[in-house]
């Protein structure tokens, strides 16, 4: 049965282009990234909430409500643009099975694409949703960055955490499975490598967030690999129990910079 909040994220997405699972361009690009492991559809269970054109094609907000099915847990979703430079945007990673996840991350769309979301259960299965995404036509991954690539450096890797807030109020769900909504935003350039420095006219090096760790009451909940499809100064957003007390963030860039923050979330 699928639970308020999908079934509100769903009504957000009748107006999507339909999406087919053996549409010949995601067929062979999902071959190169899952093999041949067959993908089911899950429209019952995954929910993607995307504009149907992007105002601002340089910080897009995509964001899925993600369930297991019955008597399933969730290992691991996936993001996948599909005509980006880099598919495969970004890839959540559970330290403990999930029977339910919510993300939203702020990305660069390089132009008009398919966009999936990809849920794999612990038993190995794999479901998908879709949806089309039109572009304003900025190119945004070979964009010019938004701030001067050195004062970029000078912030590099600073961390805030906001709490948001509480998924399931006001629904059936019972007090237990409520969730509440956590707000990562981190000072990065995500540089592509495919962006020009606007006074030397050479191509800036690419330096992007190679992963997110995010560790709730001392132990570990999700890991996030990133991509060149993160947006300049990435926010990632994450559901996490309402019962957490703590929580902490440690941040990879391709240069090996880590960072780290801290929150207590005790007056919640």
């Amino acid at each position: 049965m699928k639970h308020a909040l999908i079934a509100a994220l769903a009504c957000l997405c009748m107006t999507a282009p339909a999406w087919s699972l053996d549409a010949p361009g995601w067929r062979d690009l999902a071959t190169s990234i899952f093999g041949e492991r067959p993908l089911q559809d899950g429209s019952e269970f995954i929910a993607i909430d995307s504009p149907y054109r992007s105002s601002d094609d340089a910080r897009t907000l995509i964001s899925a409500q993600v369930e297991a099915p019955r008597g399933a847990m969730l290992g691991k979703v996936t993001l996948v643009l599909d005509e980006n430079p880099m598919p495969v945007s970004a890839v959540f990673s559970f330290e403990r099975p999930l029977p339910r996840f919510y993300f939203q991350t702020t990305m660069r769309i390089n132009g008009p694409t398919p966009l999936h979301v990809v849920a794999e259960t612990t038993d190995g299965r794999l479901f998908v949703v879709g949806r089309y995404v039109k572009t304003s036509g900025q190119g945004a991954c070979a964009a010019p960055p938004g701030t001067n690539p050195d004062e970029a450096l000078a912030t590099l890797g600073e961390i805030s955490i906001g709490i948001d807030r509480v998924t399931g109020a006001g629904t059936s769900l019972d007090l237990a499975l409520r969730e509440r909504q956590v707000d990562v935003d981190i000072s990065h350039p995500s540089h592509s490598g495919m962006q020009m420095d606007q006074i030397s006219l050479l191509f800036i090096p690419m330096r992007y967030v190679e992963t997110i760790e995010v560790d709730l009451d001392g132990a570990g909940y999700v890991e996030m690999t990133g991509s060149i499809s993160l947006s300049e100064n990435p926010r990632v957003s994450l559901s996490v129990p309402s019962g957490t007390q703590s929580i902490d963030v440690t941040m990879t860039d391709t240069d090996g910079t880590v960072s780290t923050a801290h929150k207590s979330l005790a007056g919640y």
